[in-house]
């Protein structure tokens, strides 16, 4: 254990921020560099070669569009897809210009912002290359407006103007293309005649700037000099000389431009700087100034933890006093929120550390276990923020209370076994206090250690709190009795190994007692314990046993259950939807021997699906709960298909085609997500009897295949005609010209989501398994794309992308598989032969591949069996030769996996047969 050290803090002389240009220097230089009026920056405007937008006066066009008028949106679009120079230099003038209506001001800004933003990357980096190919005089006169319009008297139009500056300077200063800008920033930080809310949009501008380019990938650093002035402009402002306005701006764009600033944090120096002044803000009297500066904290515990240690010693004096006698909550609320990031990063390295160790490495960095150090003292303040209850306040409101949970639940899962003897005397002690407000905050505290400790530490506790739980289901107040029973549902989840076997027909019996007669808040999380309790049921039940411990319940907690959806309350805490999706956790985790009363449900099912396209949809928000409705019934049909055996489903599977076409009919993504998730269920019951349902069904494959915006929906179209193509085989090909050209196009289309393409390729070995040599008019680009996909390859540092390259990789091998297995059983395993080069490359990278999970390597080694195996002789001669054959056998073989020991023991018998 590290105890914090004394830190290094207390130190109250600021040490400016290395750069070339002094934060003296910066301060006395009083002269400041003329910008363009905004008429200049008009009558630029018109520079050759562009045509201007025919707008007959463009601040009432934007005006009109301010307040959602959609013909002057529409407008506006078309203007920019025709002359977007044009346009976007008659915005900035728009913004610069004073006495132009402030909304069209606004709008202007906004709109030159989001011509450079966007969510999606491969958008993100068009909207980018469009703006580098204007011509530098263009982009001048923007740029010029902006800078003037930041400058601006009239209260908004500097902080609108900053964020769209902000969005351009993110472009442009890692090409050192826009040298005015850190210029002009650091005079209006700094300079005497700027008034406060230039200054403030300045820092807002900075901070805006380095968060923008710092979540930017593959762009240039900016050089150091510039970082530094960005830098000590921020830094300057947050002094406790500065107006609290000042502060505030600064703080929040100090907190922003963090991981900018890796270098400076490097240099013990300007870290000190940057500490001292941070917690220094700390104990400002501005509150916002205070919770700004804990942000800052925050940031620094998670991306430089490294760095931290000498300063802990004063990080925990602020925050455990802040949370105590801080009459804010929410300043509280950041300081606690420093010591929950802490758990997090903490355990992120003690995971990482133990990965390490698994594979024989040392750990990159080590743990300092902060947390555990602090234990003792820490958890008594986090318990008496559990006792700051808001009856009035809203379930998923985030106040002190809830911040405290959180926190100590975090706490619990960093330090595991060491929390029971320091928080259960607290439990103990208060559990049956008379202050409803102590009591609760006991169970909620005994609650939050749940997730951590080992079932031998605490499992005696979890045994002994079931009677007292059921107690206090009963309890006068309505808070108490909502904890005990969400006390419960975690219980269930995550120790339920430690109920007392006498005590569970008696808590099942309460649960649906309180789902029945609890508040709607109640009864969620009386249906949640319910959802829970049947997933650890059917996982302790042994394989093959006819009955669980939930069979003798199951009709009385389904016909509760559904009159729990049907409550007129069961709008409020989401209780419908936590209800039904209990009765689909219900089916999937019920025993075989309650089939038949499985059987009755499914009609009655189907009668309230068929009864749901009746209720009247006045507004979005009546469709959205539609959709939801619909959406969670075809989750509940689907795991009845999952489970049911065929004679009990084939006299419903028309009635159920005919609704769920219904569902994709309403046009509602997440319901028909769901639709196509349940007619995969019909398909695999049906087999090849569903080809009848096809022809209506095609249309709708094919408009969520070509719906690239709502991926999840294009991904589960794909998987849902792989299922398909399973079930009918050969029945699918007259569907498969159109089928296949619309995977084609998801592979094309850059804009579509990366995540989308692994299931497409996927579904080419399957549609080839289904039709054999049917397959063959698009073996040629579907082996193409294959090969193309096999040779990208993920950076070794980027976590996200090792793992979805492994999925993409892991797909490929299942598509050669599928289609060399079509070809053999098409008599065509020939026309497959210009690809066996592709093949062995392919395997030949993953054998030596430092990235490549287990299910590639099994895939791996099942296609290079399959290789062997089809393809005869003189290919099995030539693998023997190969080198990256035999790694792949021994990376199996080492696995220390059964099934992939089985399948490489297979692969190499059929290799040297």
């Amino acid at each position: 254990r590290t105890a914090p050290p004394t830190a290094a803090t207390t130190r109250t002389t600021t040490t400016t921020i290395r750069c070339s240009t002094s934060l003296h220097n910066i301060t006395s230089h009083h002269s400041t560099s003329p910008l363009p009026h905004a008429s200049t920056c008009i009558q630029r405007q018109h520079h050759e070669g562009h045509q201007q937008p025919t707008m007959s006066d463009l601040s009432t066009l934007l005006v009109r569009a301010s307040q959602a008028d959609q013909q002057a949106e529409q407008t506006l679009k078309e203007h920019e897809q025709r002359d977007y120079p044009g346009l976007a230099q008659q915005l900035a003038a728009e913004l610069a210009t004073e006495g132009k209506p402030a909304n069209a001001r606004v709008l202007s800004a906004l709109m030159l912002k989001n011509h450079l933003a966007a969510k999606d990357d491969t958008l993100q980096t068009e909207k980018h290359n469009r703006w580098k190919s204007l011509d530098p005089a263009v982009r001048n006169n923007i740029k010029d407006a902006l800078l003037a319009a930041m400058r601006s008297p009239e209260a908004q139009i500097p902080h609108y103007a900053a964020v769209a500056a902000a969005e351009v300077a993110s472009v442009e200063l890692p090409y050192n293309e826009w040298p005015a800008f850190v210029q002009t920033m650091l005079e209006n930080a700094t300079g005497a005649q700027f008034p406060d809310p230039v200054k403030v949009a300045t820092l807002e501008c900075l901070g805006y700037t380095c968060e923008r380019i710092a979540g930017f990938v593959g762009v240039p650093e900016i050089t150091e000099h510039i970082t530094n002035q960005m830098l000590t402009a921020i830094v300057d402002a947050i002094q406790a000389s500065r107006p609290d306005n000042l502060r505030l701006a600064a703080a929040v764009a100090l907190r922003n431009s963090l991981g900018f600033c890796s270098r400076n944090m490097e240099r013990k120096e300007e870290r000190d700087a940057i500490m001292n002044t941070v917690c220094e803000a700390t104990r400002s009297q501005h509150p916002g100034v205070r919770g700004a500066a804990y942000d800052c904290i925050v940031q620094v515990a998670v991306q430089y933890y490294g760095h931290i240690q000498e300063y802990m010693t004063k990080i925990y004096e602020l925050t455990t006093d802040t949370i105590k006698n801080d009459a804010e909550e929410d300043v509280a609320k950041a300081a606690i929120e420093f010591w929950s990031s802490l758990c997090e990063t903490e355990q992120y390295l003690i995971d990482e550390a133990a990965d390490r160790a698994d594979q024989g490495l040392p750990a990159e960095q080590e743990s300092m276990r902060y947390v555990n150090a602090a234990l003792e003292h820490l958890v008594p303040i986090l318990t008496e923020t559990l006792t700051k209850q808001d009856e009035d306040g809203d379930e998923d409101s985030f106040n002190l209370h809830m911040a405290g949970h959180i926190c100590l639940t975090l706490v619990s899962q960093t330090v595991e076994d060491e929390i029971v003897p320091i928080l259960m005397p607290f439990v103990e002690q208060n559990i049956q206090n008379e202050n409803w407000r102590v009591r609760d905050a006991a169970i909620m505290a005994f609650t939050s250690m749940l997730d951590g400790p080992s079932p031998t530490s605490i499992g005696q506790y979890v045994s002994s709190s079931i009677p007292m739980l059921l107690n206090m289901f009963q309890d006068p107040v309505e808070l108490v009795r909502d904890t005990a029973v969400h006390c419960v549902a975690r219980i269930c989840l995550l120790h339920a190994q430690s109920v007392p076997h006498e005590l569970f027909d008696q808590l099942l019996q309460a649960l649906v007692a309180m789902c029945a007669k609890g508040t709607p808040r109640i009864a969620n999380q009386a249906c949640t314990a319910i959802h829970n309790l049947s997933t650890a049921v059917a996982e302790a039940t042994p394989s093959g046993e006819q009955s669980n411990l939930l069979s003798r319940f199951m009709q009385t907690i389904l016909q509760t259950l559904i009159q729990v959806c049907d409550r007129p309350d069961a709008e409020d805490s989401k209780l419908r939807v936590t209800a039904m999706q209990c009765i689909s956790a219900l089916i999937s985790n019920s025993a075989p021997d309650v089939k038949p009363l499985l059987a009755q449900l499914l009609p009655a099912m189907i009668d309230r699906l068929n009864a749901s396209f009746a209720l009247q949809a006045l507004d979005s928000s009546d469709a959205e709960k539609k959709g939801q409705l619909q959406g969670l019934l075809c989750a509940i049909l689907q795991v009845l298909f999952q489970k049911l055996d065929p004679e009990s489903l084939m006299p419903h599977c028309d009635r159920v085609m005919e609704n769920l076409l219904r569902v994709l009919d309403q046009r509602n993504t997440s319901c028909q997500e769901e639709a196509f998730a349940a007619i995969a269920a019909v398909a695999d019951c049906t087999e090849a009897n569903f080809a009848r349902y096809m022809s209506n069904l095609k249309p709708f494959l094919i408009a969520a295949l070509r719906n690239f915006q709502a991926y999840q929906l294009c991904i589960i179209a794909v998987t849902t005609i792989g299922d398909i193509s399973r079930a009918i085989e050969g029945q699918i090909q007259p569907y498969c010209d159109e089928i296949m050209g619309s995977l084609l196009e998801c592979l094309k289309d850059s804009s579509v989501h990366r995540s989308v393409k692994p299931p497409v390729l996927s579904c080419f070995g399957d549609i080839a398994m289904a039709i054999g040599s049917g397959f063959e008019p698009y073996l040629q680009f579907s082996g193409m794309l294959l090969m193309q996909a096999s040779q990208t390859t993920a950076p070794p540092d980027d976590e996200d992308l090792v793992e979805y390259f492994n999925q993409l990789h892991e797909s490929i091998l299942e598509a050669y598989t599928g289609i060399i297995q079509a070809m053999r059983d098409g008599n065509c395993l020939e026309k497959f032969g210009p690809f066996l080069g592709n093949v062995s490359s392919f395997l030949q990278a993953i054998a030596i591949s430092t990235n490549r999970d287990d299910m590639v390597l099994n895939k791996a080694v099942g296609l290079l069996g399959d290789v062997a195996h089809q393809f005869g002789p003189e290919v099995k001669a030539s693998l023997k030769q190969q080198p990256f054959v035999q790694t792949l056998l021994d990376a199996a073989m080492a696995s220390g996996d059964p099934s992939m020991i089985d399948t490489a023991t297979w692969a190499k018998q059929v290799i040297h047969s």
